[in-house]
């Protein structure tokens, strides 16, 4: 199992993300340390980069955007997001 992701008792996932946002692109651009960085095309302003990431995720791992919440990092690059329903060879695969 990676360290940047964990799934705990109830069947929910927990990822550690380190996000670049104002990228040309929204993409994930591999290990970071101990979290994934993605880099968003959405700029860090009123929460737009929050709000694509967590559609981002939601798209990637092909799930409802409401099985995807931000637990931590709401102004840090530095994010955890908490994920319901999904397995641990789909989130894998998020990674590329």
């Amino acid at each position: 199992m990676s360290v940047w992701y964990r799934f705990g008792k109830d069947g929910s996932a927990t990822l550690t993300l380190h996000i670049q946002p104002g990228a040309k692109k929204t993409e994930v651009a591999g290990l970071h340390g101990e979290a994934l960085k993605i880099r968003l095309a959405a700029p860090p302003v009123d929460g737009k980069a929050n709000d694509a990431l967590l559609r981002f995720v939601a798209e990637q791992l092909d799930l409802p955007r409401s099985a995807v919440t931000l637990k931590s990092g709401q102004t840090s690059r530095h994010k955890v997001v908490e994920i319901c329903g999904s397995t641990e060879a789909r989130i894998a695969a998020f990674a590329g």
